[in-house]
């Protein structure tokens, strides 16, 4: 990567900056209050206390308004603090609607044709690291919303048939929506003005009813230890205040221009309507929505008390009016904020002087992060990429003792005490995590969240540093050394990338910040040593260091479900796995070789890793002991070997991304790091003179590249040239819009291997998956990801580092173009960085055929970056909001605004 400070002015710190050193300094906790809310905590494994672990069925949607969580709370566009103890967003009628809407409405995984699906649009547009400024758009119907019509339209589709959108209902036809745009402004660490601002974009009035809520999380009703905090109104003439008293939290105000009316309630479940049990008391969770929907006016406390509130506006828009609702939640009481304001009005002029200042403060902060000369439409894209990275953090509590013992309230059947989790007791979690996608995936991933801090790193890498290391720690880790997975199956097994994203997370913030965070290296690097063990212990049946890791993130890639018993017995040595620790070698190789050059014992570790890689790449590669070897040499391609109980070893000749991993495995042995290290040199000497029989299936080490460095690969030259030929052909792997995870090969060549009588297949499909194999609400067999697409482009960048210009590839395969692999990986750059840019039409690859989407002037600027991406065609497919590691494309735009070309060209790619 080229050095992004070339064009960075360091010698004065933007706001932004300042008060990030002000939160690393604990001087200052800018980051107490965030964007922390779930869009979805129904549905979880967290709120699941069924005998069987049906998730999707236990807790629904439609018992979300009633039912009190345990673990978490969600909302719409909302913000909590740390602990989520207080939160608050805003909540919606259209005077149509069935049902008060408080929270994003979508299909379970048991409902949607292709696994769980958000049905609603919102956009997040603006965040800063410390959520100084943060904005967000919702657009809301005038018609009722059509929960039913959206449930029994996907039920009734297959999975050959794409999912039903609700754009495909016609709810927005016309622009019968109102535009509802909120945003906080942070006046000081916990002074935040909030700013709803309502568009109605339709060609007739409207009445919308607008409900800023704020409520407490309930921690009082499982055990009864807690001490119940209380909301009240307080008496003022000139605006609507409500008064929040929490024993750890202290006080706060909700101050809002005054409302129709305030209504206060508890957050408790609605027993009777939930359970047929009688209530304790008449307000329960769902009374305002009670209050508003059925006129029950005695649902709601006359007293103005409770632990749930709402302040109530009746808003009447006409045609394309804009109104605008202002709060401020804040620690200052009554009289301190007259005393500051100097009069009794809460929104001076002041107020709007702050969101000016903040969303100011916000374009220096990341013109100074990218400063080069980008299209105005690029650093759109990229803005948005880092506002949804920083959106999708999420307060994540789950304490898996208290969750399998259950409560005095809340008693779990017998059968959760050898059900799900049940392995993972240890697992404490209290903490801001970086969620998938807080509607679809409001649990962290680990190998999601490797991915995550990459740009995360380029904005707030003390946050990024973070979400790595506590993955790390005792009340995390597994005692065995494995790192969990995610709430569904923490047991389960993710790709190895722990390690690359440590090194890369502190590259970055060496690169942008000057800053080489050695402490946060070591830390980490020691507590992953726990997990190469595991990982050798573990996944290589055999002893041979070849690895069967199960299904490594890629769902549905293979022929079989790798998480599962074979249907033929046996087992899989992974092509896939096998490159993955190859990987995990060398990235943990390279993190001890930075830390030897302070501290000599790390030589030996080195050593360690680089012996071991050398064992991995030798079983990847050989041919003579085994049958069948994981490399294919009439193919020029590697494969997966399935072993069965009767000792025959079968290749799995599907052309997928499994063949392409094992180039994630490499790098460079720099000449001046081998000086400051002679122990090491030495032991990587001996190795080339005494162990011919490893060195000889591993790309060489004693021919010196440019600049003299060393190159470690599993694949050699030879194997690199016969993989990229398949990868760089477009009737293969290569897409207008990155590499495909399965070779489009496939097509019309499905693989299919016979099982038990059975047939079990792979085809090329580049949309949604048409198998329910792990729930059926992704594929790897077609589609385009940007997580492996990424590594990709790094693993070229590095072979360049090594072979020069000098090495060409033919580039497409078959177009008589040739280039270096530095110009293949911006290709696949440009080509993923596509997706969300206007091409010459002016539409959006990502948004495929949706008119309103492409060409419709209040949403064509908004960008949802999708989970995976159609191998042909580009259109975003899978989770809408998953900016978790499609939020990789704010780094790619980064690296081609240093290539320095005009801005007017810097995004065009040539398609050949």
């Amino acid at each position: 990567m080229a050095n992004p400070d070339a064009n960075r002015d360091t010698s004065v710190k933007t706001q932004e900056e300042l008060r990030l050193e002000e939160a690393r300094s604990h001087t200052a906790h800018w980051r107490r209050w965030g964007p922390y809310l779930s869009d979805r905590q129904w549905g979880t494994v967290r709120e699941d206390y069924s005998p069987y672990g049906s998730a999707w069925d236990y807790f629904s949607h439609d018992q979300a308004r009633s039912r009190a969580y345990r673990w978490g709370e969600d909302g719409l566009l909302g913000i909590s603090d740390n602990h989520q103890r207080l939160c608050f967003a805003i909540a919606l009628w259209n005077g149509e609607d069935a049902i008060l809407k408080e929270r994003l409405f979508g299909l379970t995984g048991n409902e949607g044709n292709h696994g769980e699906d958000v049905k609603e649009y919102y956009f997040y547009l603006e965040n800063t690291p410390t959520h100084s400024y943060m904005k967000a758009l919702y657009k809301y119907p005038h018609q009722a919303f059509p929960y039913s019509q959206l449930v029994e339209e996907n039920r009734r589709r297959d999975r050959h048939q794409p999912e039903f959108e609700l754009l495909d209902t016609g709810i927005f036809d016309e622009n019968r929506y109102f535009d509802v745009m909120v945003e906080y402004a942070k006046r000081s660490t916990d002074d935040i003005l909030i700013r709803v601002t309502l568009t109605n974009r339709g060609p007739e009035s409207k009445t919308l009813h607008l409900l800023p809520s704020l409520w407490f999380r309930n921690t009082w009703s499982w055990n009864g230890e807690s001490d119940k905090p209380i909301l009240q109104a307080l008496e003022d003439h000139h605006h609507s205040v409500i008064q929040a008293s929490h024993p750890t939290l202290g006080q706060r105000w909700l101050y809002s221009q005054r409302a129709e009316e305030l209504l206060f309630t508890e957050n408790e479940t609605n027993s009777e309507q939930v359970f047929s049990l009688p209530n304790d008391s008449p307000y329960v969770k769902d009374s305002i929505h009670r209050y508003i929907i059925e006129e029950a006016k005695s649902a709601v406390n006359p007293n103005h008390i409770g632990t749930k509130a709402a302040l109530h506006y009746v808003l009447e828009l006409a045609p394309g009016e804009v109104r605008t609702v202002q709060l401020r939640l804040s620690d200052l009481s009554p009289d301190q904020v007259e005393v500051l304001a100097g009069d009794r009005s809460m929104f001076t002029a002041e107020f709007d002087a702050t969101f000016l200042a903040r969303q100011r403060e916000a374009d220096e902060f990341y013109h100074r992060i990218t400063p080069f000369a980008l299209s105005d439409d690029a650093r759109n894209v990229q803005r948005q990429a880092f506002a949804g990275m920083l959106w999708c953090k999420q307060y994540y509590h789950y304490v898996l003792e208290d969750w399998l013992k259950g409560d005095s309230a809340n008693q779990p059947p017998v059968e959760r005490k050898r059900g799900r989790n049940h392995e993972w007791i240890h697992l404490h979690t209290d903490d801001i995590l970086s969620m998938c996608d807080k509607w679809e995936y409001p649990w962290f991933a680990a190998w999601d969240l490797a991915f995550h801090c990459i740009p995360l790193a380029m904005i707030d890498p003390d946050f990024a540093k973070y979400q790595l290391d506590v993955l790390t720690r005792e009340w995390y880790m597994h005692p065995n050394g494995q790192i969990p997975a995610y709430e569904w199956a923490f047991g389960d097994v993710n790709p190895p990338v722990h390690a690359w994203a440590t090194w890369r997370v502190y590259q970055i913030e060496q690169t942008l910040y000057g800053k080489a965070d050695r402490l946060f290296l070591e830390r980490v690097f020691q507590k992953l040593m726990l997990n190469f063990t595991w990982w050798v212990n573990r996944k290589d049946v055999e002893g041979r260091n070849v690895f069967q890791g199960g299904f490594l993130g890629l769902d549905n890639i293979g022929v079989f479900d790798r998480s599962a018993a074979l249907p033929t017995g046996g087992h899989i040595d992974q092509s896939d796995g096998t490159s993955w620790m190859g990987m995990y070698c060398l990235n943990m190789l390279t993190i001890a070789l930075e830390l030897a050059k302070t501290n000599p014992v790390y030589e030996d570790i080195a050593t360690k890793f680089f012996e071991h890689y050398l064992y991995i790449a030798d079983a990847m590669n050989r041919i003579g002991d085994m049958e069948v070897s994981l490399w294919n040499e009439e193919d020029g391609f590697y494969y997966d070997v399935l072993h069965l109980p009767d000792d025959r070893q079968i290749e799995l000749k599907v052309r997928s991304m499994v063949g392409l991993i094992p180039l994630f495995a490499v790098a460079t042995l720099e000449p001046e790091t081998l000086q400051q290290l002679p122990n090491f040199k030495k032991r990587l000497e001996w190795f080339i003179q005494h162990r011919p029989d490893l060195r000889r299936n591993v790309a060489c080490m004693e021919t010196r590249g440019v600049g003299a460095r060393r190159l470690l690969a599993i694949a050699s030259q030879d194997k690199l040239r016969r993989i990229l030929q398949k990868m760089l052909d477009s009737s293969e792997f290569l897409s207008d819009f990155g590499i495909r995870a399965v070779s489009r090969y496939h097509a019309e060549n499905p693989y299919i291997f016979y099982a038990n009588g059975q047939e079990c297949r792979v085809d090329y499909e580049p949309a949604e998956s048409s198998s329910g194999l792990f729930g059926g609400n992704s594929n790897w067999r077609g589609p385009i990801w940007f997580p492996v697409n990424f590594l990709l482009i790094e693993s070229l960048q590095t072979f360049h580092r090594y072979l020069g210009d000098e090495f060409q590839v033919e580039c497409p395969t078959g177009s008589g173009q040739w280039m270096n692999l530095q110009e293949v990986a911006m290709l696949l750059s440009r080509r993923l960085t596509q997706i969300f840019l206007r091409n010459e039409a002016g539409h959006r690859p990502v948004y495929g055929g949706s008119a309103i989407l492409q060409s419709d002037r209040h949403w064509q600027d908004f960008i949802l970056f999708y989970e995976y991406f159609h191998g042909d065609n580009g259109a975003g497919i899978g989770a809408s909001h998953q900016t978790g590691w499609t939020g990789l494309v704010a780094a790619l735009i980064q690296e081609l605004g240093e290539q320095e070309k005009p801005s007017d060209q810097l995004m065009a790619d040539v398609i050949y």
